[in-house]
């Protein structure tokens, strides 16, 4: 298998998923719904098993990019369908195909209305995600990271909350208006070297006084991404209008874009403007850290509060991006991948108790733990694993993070240390209320635990957090080669302008 085009058809099988469910023989509504559950369902499970070849025959030991593809597109102008992946991108494809078929099993139920369209819209939107993260010339990668926004578009637009279209523009216009800087930085890099050929513009040294412009057209596109302090309105909005299944996805990979960007651009590309805007980061994720962390203890809706929450997790990726040490970086990377299942799971866990009540509200619940045993237990772990509990992957990213800005600048590890403080307080202030206390209301008395079909999603969701927990080199050693160059790299093109510096002086 090792000779097939793998991440092609890793991006291919969703979408040929998505076209067997639309051409579906339109027939009794129920049947069409049911048909096009199980094809989704199992296209995604394909897409699964076959991303675990990647990993198990990906070689930890290099930095170069394995399972490379490329076939030339556009001839003229030297644009290629390239695609591969590194000890970086490697992870995110994985989290991707993982998430995928557990959104479309917690969708099974939720969604009844335009079952067909609906499951078209998330086949399509995995093959995007997985292309984002395998691209590896700068056209393609933009032609995958703005079509993502499409089916999310509609998954929140059609199938959200009463203020679904309000929050689905939100969320396409602020993306695009960061999207439209950023197209116009690719077309400046290739006017500059003359390609838009990822693994070539690593190699390539931008002029010093170009870096900041690009970097900052870079960021315009990643901080509304990621999102970073102040463009992050959108997110709670999002999250809240989203159905259960578009939350998840939406927390749990395509937050990550942002980080990845960061890691795959702006830290490599532009060395220079990164070390010169890195204060400006920390700032904002300070900010973010302890403001967004602050917000989520007065909410009163249990998605809005892990939608703040989201906010504050991901400030410790950008502070750890911007450390530029190998401990900070590999910490960003962790804690994407950790946050990436445990935001996933808390809005799963959301959605399991609003399909039986019909309420995100943190008073409509209490006394929880009385009828739903099992819920509570399983809510308990990711709680905790999202306040960084040691034995849990939340703790190794924070732990990871804090080393790197550590040896950068105590101030600023001491801020980021305060969103740990502060987000156990919100997490725990969410789990009291929610699960203990008395079990006096009446609409919650045959409330029902989780299902089999509900337990069979957050399985494995529970095993990987403990696994990140307690084995994590499995997972960084994948990712060290990868970012041991990124740093060197970086290191390297920072000395040569401080020499080039010593010499014009």
């Amino acid at each position: 298998m090792l000779s097939w085009p793998l991440l092609s058809l890793l991006i291919a099988i969703p979408m040929f998923g998505a076209f067997i469910i639309l051409v579906m023989i339109r027939g009794d509504e129920e049947i069409v719904a049911r048909n096009s559950r199980w094809v989704a369902l199992w296209t995604s499970a394909a897409v699964f098993v076959l991303s675990l070849f990647l990993w198990t025959n990906f070689d930890g030991s290099t930095a170069d990019f394995q399972f490379v593809e490329r076939y030339q597109w556009m001839t003229g102008l030297d644009i290629a369908y390239h695609v591969g992946v590194d000890g970086i991108s490697v992870l995110f494809v994985i989290l991707t195909t993982l998430l995928t078929p557990l959104c479309i099993m917690a969708s099974w139920n939720a969604i009844k209305d335009r079952v067909k369209e609906y499951m078209i819209a998330f086949l399509i939107l995995e093959t995007m995600m997985i292309g984002m993260f395998s691209a590896l010339d700068l056209v393609i990668f933009y032609v995958f990271f703005e079509a993502v926004l499409i089916p999310m578009f509609l998954i929140i637009g059609v199938w959200g909350g009463p203020r679904r279209v309000y929050a689905a523009y939100k969320l396409f216009l602020y993306t695009l208006l960061g999207s439209v800087l950023m197209l116009v930085a690719v077309i400046a890099m290739y006017h500059e070297a003359g390609t838009t050929d990822i693994p070539t513009l690593l190699s390539y040294s931008f002029p010093a006084g170009m870096q900041p412009w690009l970097w900052l057209a870079f960021f315009a596109s990643f901080a509304v991404k990621v999102p970073m302090w102040p463009v992050h309105t959108w997110l709670p909005d999002a999250h809240v209008e989203a159905p259960t299944a578009g939350s998840v996805i939406l927390a749990g990979v395509l937050l990550k874009f942002g980080g990845y960007g960061f890691l795959r651009f702006s830290l490599p590309m532009f060395p220079l403007a990164s070390a010169d805007f890195a204060p400006l980061i920390f700032a904002l994720s300070m900010i973010a850290v302890v403001y967004t962390s602050l917000v989520a203890l007065a909410q009163e809706d249990m998605k809005k509060l892990i939608a703040y929450s989201s906010v504050a997790h991901m400030g410790f990726v950008t502070v750890g991006t911007f450390t530029m040490n190998v401990q900070g970086i590999e910490g960003a990377i962790y804690q994407m991948l950790s946050h990436g299942v445990v935001s996933a799971a808390l809005f799963l866990i959301v959605g399991v108790v609003y399909d039986r009540i019909h309420s995100r509200e943190i008073d409509v619940y209490g006394g929880l733990v009385e009828r739903m045993p099992i819920y509570a237990i399983t809510f308990m772990l990711f709680m905790l694993a999202s306040v960084g509990m040691p034995g849990t992957g939340g703790f190794v990213g924070e732990i990871l993070v804090l080393l790197g800005i550590f040896q950068v600048n105590t101030w600023v590890a001491a801020f980021t240390a305060l969103g740990v403080i502060l987000g156990a307080a919100y997490m725990l202030y969410l789990y009291r209320r929610v699960i203990f206390g008395q079990l006096t209301k009446e609409n919650l008395m045959q409330i029902t635990d989780l299902s089999p079909r509900e337990i069979a999603i957050f399985a494995p969701l529970v095993v990987i957090t403990i696994w990140m927990g307690v084995y994590p080199s499995s997972f960084l050693d994948f990712m060290h080669v990868s970012v041991q160059n990124l740093v060197v790299q970086v290191e390297a093109a920072q000395a040569a302008a401080n020499i080039l510096a010593g010499v014009a002086q």
